[in-house]
């Protein structure tokens, strides 16, 4: 890079955006492409490798991201810093690897510099740089095409679509050559065999991105993405790249919260407040779940207002402003832990609120179980995304036990202590003693 761009660099890094805008239009045309090709100065952080000595960069991230302009330019870094290289670009079909790793307008050639003298050969598959190095394309649909080639460097894009684990074997013996191999992996998480084998490849590094982190996405394209997807399962997959499992025996699979969603509440005839109260200060959250009764007879969850390392009064104000926004009849609150101190607390915060203790006498998985019942059934439904919550929900396992985040569920167990008393005390189908 010249002086001149060098000097421009450092000095639009340092301006405000007005003052930015007018230097940049006083550059030379010569100068200004120089500063465009200068990826480190446009790059966001998740889209630079890693420090350190990794053999796999795994760079999972939601869609929108720039992924494909991250592994692009590593192609391209690799390429220039080994002549000769020999370069595999990996795609789930042939045609996914030209028309997007290679042609796409994120691709190989259009982060190509002029001095690096980029060639493509659809006929080879190739593409040639001046300095002797190639980047071929393979198909992860055809892995007996990558049983045989040695390679310094690969990018394999959008491995949660592979369908044959013997591509990524095959690519991995093949990266043999030179001092340093290594390999990018840019994908939109999904929860395949193949996702879960690479995360735990010794020498992995993961890279989480969201698609919020590219600041030169339209903001109209981003609050849209975020107002019909945000928190729901497919959202934080293709949003926020997270690779959401479904837990062994779970009372609720992943597929049945997210078949149990609606934006249409009908007018709530009942709505209580659930709350699982902490056994002391700065531990566990304190569980606090609204859910009412519609005219149609289902039940809706409509907040999750749990706090986490809260103060009994804290904790209890919390519980008082949930109940005035939803115009709750009444909390209905676990008094395993304290019975009295919690209906002090609670009264405390609000002497007019009708309260309810509860005392379980069953484990909070066994009280689960009729509560996912009616979300089999249909009756029950989530009013938007609850994400925590719903963690917690796909956490609880038949027959006892807890899989998901955190020591306990506290925001699950509100919202079954809120849905029992809506809907299952008068069948008698659990055991509840008030007090």
């Amino acid at each position: 890079m010249s002086a001149v761009a060098k000097r421009a660099l450092r000095s639009l890094a340092q301006l405000e955006l007005a003052d930015r805008e007018r230097l940049v239009a006083r550059l030379s045309p010569a100068a200004m492409g120089e500063i465009e090709q200068a990826w480190e100065l446009w790059a966001h952080a998740g889209q630079l490798p890693p420090p350190g000595d990794w053999r796999v960069w795994l760079l999972q991230a939601g869609r929108g991201f720039g992924k494909t302009r991250a592994g692009a330019e590593w192609v391209r870094a690799m390429a220039e810093a080994v002549p000769e290289a020999r370069i595999a670009l990996v795609g789930a079909t042939i045609e996914d690897a030209r028309r997007v790793m290679v042609e796409g307008p994120s691709g190989v050639l259009a982060v190509s510099r002029a001095a690096d003298a980029a060639v493509w050969r659809p006929t080879s598959g190739e593409v040639r740089f001046g300095n002797g190095a190639r980047a071929i394309v393979y198909s992860a649909a055809a892995p007996e095409k990558l049983r045989g080639p040695e390679h310094h460097f690969a990018w394999a894009d959008e491995l949660a679509k592979w369908r044959l684990p013997a591509a990524w074997d095959n690519l991995a013996m093949g990266l043999r050559l030179g001092e340093r191999p290594r390999v990018l992996v840019t994908t939109t998480p999904r929860t395949t065999p193949l996702m879960r084998q690479v995360r735990a490849t010794p020498g992995t590094v993961v890279t989480r991105g969201t698609t919020r982190d590219n600041a030169y996405l339209p903001d109209a394209f981003v609050a849209a993405m975020e107002a019909s997807y945000g928190g729901t399962r497919l959202g934080r997959q293709e949003l926020d790249g997270e690779l959401i499992e479904d837990v062994a025996g779970a009372l609720w699979p992943r597929a049945l919260i997210e078949r149990q969603r609606t934006a249409q509440v009908p007018e709530l005839l009942r709505v209580v407040v659930g709350v699982d109260p902490p056994a002391g200060i700065g531990g566990d959250a304190c569980g606090i779940v609204a859910a009412g009764v519609g005219r149609d007879g289902h039940g809706y969850v409509i907040e999750d207002a749990s706090v986490t390392g809260a103060s009994p009064e804290r904790w209890a104000h919390a519980v008082a402003a949930c109940a005035a926004r939803v115009s709750a009849e009444r909390v209905v609150a676990e008094a395993n832990q304290g019975g009295a101190m919690v209906e002090q607390v609670l009264r405390a915060a609000q002497a007019t609120l009708p309260i309810r203790l509860v005392h379980a006498t069953r484990g909070k998985a066994a009280r689960a179980e009729p509560v996912a019942a009616l979300y089999e059934r249909g009756r029950v439904w989530h009013a938007r995304a609850f994400p925590a919550l719903e963690d917690e929900l796909a956490g609880l396992v038949a027959g006892g036990g807890y899989e998901g985040p955190g020591r306990s569920p506290d925001r699950a167990d509100a919202c079954v202590w809120a849905l029992t008393a809506l809907m299952l005390d008068r069948q008698g189908e659990v055991r509840v003693r008030s007090m």
